[in-house]
């Protein structure tokens, strides 16, 4: 159930009785019970959702992945049932959830924070808290509905099971069923303002020759294609009467060719900024420092060629660069197929380019899953960015849903910092997404695009923007407090009864 609240379905509504479920289920069972059916439960949500990672790298690594997540769905379903010995807790029920995705969310390698709670819901009124709390705040919203739904329907059963009956059951029903109704709507009454001085932006969709691990088998030609669809884009923009963009943004990996080392490629992206008369800030491949590679954003000016660059901080873990590789190495071989690890780059970089406005675009790149990072998009923002972008990838994942699932987690970002935020791959899904998360010109996959559009550029800080991490920590520490009083308070009675 869970599963279907995520892009690729869309029923965001799913994801309180879901919740529910594993709050009801836990409800009166030993810690270990409740372990296993919080496993049972992540696998059962995990399994299908990440079904992408295994498209092309077969079963194990997806397994693998499942697992580990499922894992902490496990601790999650323990600390329910340690805390929730005779009903339902809604509170616990929140805490626990955040909780777990943000131990998740930084273990192991610095953790997977993709499809969290929060990430489900960019078209539901639970969205819009991300404004005053970010993503934590989402999940803990979202969450607090799925466990007062619970209270409520736990309540009904003990209300129709219960000899000789017990009349407040009903009162508690009622209670729950408003309470769950009340934490749904609250976003509607959180302000989301979109206005603000704009900058022109396109957006290249270039396509590649194929999908798959193979993707860059011809990186001359996925170049070139970057670079035909930014020319014939401009044009039809020129030919519409529209302005010239104040900033072109091509995706991760549209030139795996290293322009700081190959004339040729730089000759013919230093064409594309000539004529699209637009700075071009665009994802490649950078051979350094030596031994490693970097997965680099580049800023290119007209008539300047290259001006700045921003290395990726957080390489993916087994797919960027190969971790412990000596341990992992007696359980495959296959670790070695990845021959080259990934530089992390040492921090967060904004590009300024002149708007035609008069003002100035300040563009905050992340690249590929740094965007489900909050601490790095944050940073773009205490920076300064008013515009964010995400440059990604998805050719390796086919026709699945992980291209969606990407874009809904760059729709809670607008919505977190109150930024536009520039969204796009090589093959789509591409979008540009207002400040509120309404996206614009939302592409297919595989296939060549160049969106446009006035984006707003606003400066001012979110609640969200301004309490950081500490709406998460301060569930953390919350949930954390439950479970030591619990373990202090069974030790008590033990004392008592020996």
């Amino acid at each position: 159930m869970l599963s279907l609240a995520f892009p690729g379905y869309g029923l965001w509504w799913a994801a309180p009785p879901a919740i529910a479920i594993l709050a009801l289920v836990t409800v009166g069972v030993r810690g270990r019970a409740g372990f296993g059916l919080g496993l049972a439960f992540g696998l059962a949500f995990f399994v299908p959702t990440l079904s992408w990672s295994g498209i092309y790298l077969g079963v194990v690594p997806w397994a693998g992945l499942a697992v580990c997540q499922a894992l902490y769905v496990g601790l999650l379903g323990w600390g329910s049932a340690v805390l929730q010995r005779r009903a339902v807790r809604p509170l616990v029920v929140a805490l626990a959830w955040v909780t777990q995705e943000a131990l998740r969310d930084r273990t192991p390698y610095g953790g997977f924070p993709w499809v969290r709670v929060a990430f489900s819901q960019a078209d539901s009124p639970f969205g819009q808290v991300a404004a005053l709390g970010g993503a934590p705040a989402v999940t803990f919203l979202v969450a607090l509905a799925g466990g007062f739904l619970a209270y409520a329907v736990h309540a009904a059963y003990r209300l129709a099971t219960t000899t000789p009956p017990e009349p407040h059951r009903g009162t508690q029903v009622v209670r729950g069923s408003a309470a769950a109704l009340a934490a749904a709507l609250v976003g509607l009454v959180v302000p989301v303002p979109t206005e603000g001085p704009s900058a022109r932006v396109m957006a290249v969709q270039g396509n590649v020759p194929r999908a798959g691990l193979d993707f860059n088998a011809e990186r001359r030609q996925v170049l070139d294609n970057h670079v035909s669809v930014t020319i014939s884009g401009v044009e039809r923009e020129r030919a519409a009467g529209a302005p010239t963009p104040d900033l072109v943004v091509w995706p991760e990996n549209a030139s795996d060719i290293d322009p700081t080392r190959n004339p040729d490629a730089a000759a013919v992206i230093q064409q594309a900024v000539e004529a699209a008369e637009a700075p071009i800030l665009l994802g490649g491949l950078a051979e350094e420092p030596a031994p490693y590679v970097s997965n680099v954003s580049f800023l290119y000016e007209p008539g300047a060629g290259l001006v700045g660059r921003y290395a990726k901080q957080h390489p993916v873990p087994f797919a960027e660069y190969i971790p412990n590789r000596s341990f992992w190495r007696i359980i495959s071989t296959q670790v070695d197929l990845l021959g080259t690890d990934m530089w992390a780059g040492p921090g967060p970089v904004v590009f300024r380019v002149p708007a035609a406005s008069g003002g100035e675009v300040v563009a905050g790149p992340s690249i590929c899953f740094e965007v489900a990072y909050d601490e790095l998009v944050r940073a773009n923002v205490d920076l300064g960015a008013n515009l964010l972008v995400v440059q990604t990838n998805n050719a390796t994942f086919g026709f699945t849903n992980e291209s969606v699932q990407q874009l809904a987690i760059s729709r809670i970002r607008a919505i977190e910092h109150g930024r536009s935020v520039v969204h796009v791959s090589t093959v789509g899904v591409s979008a540009l997404i207002l400040p509120d998360g309404t996206l614009l010109q939302p592409t297919s996959l595989f296939t060549p695009a160049a969106l446009a559009a006035d984006l707003p550029l606003r400066t001012e800080r979110t609640l969200a923007g301004w309490v950081g991490a500490w709406p998460e920590y301060c569930a953390v520490f919350g949930m954390l407090a439950l479970l030591a009083g619990s373990a202090l308070s069974r030790r008590q009675r033990k004392e008592l009864t020996s």
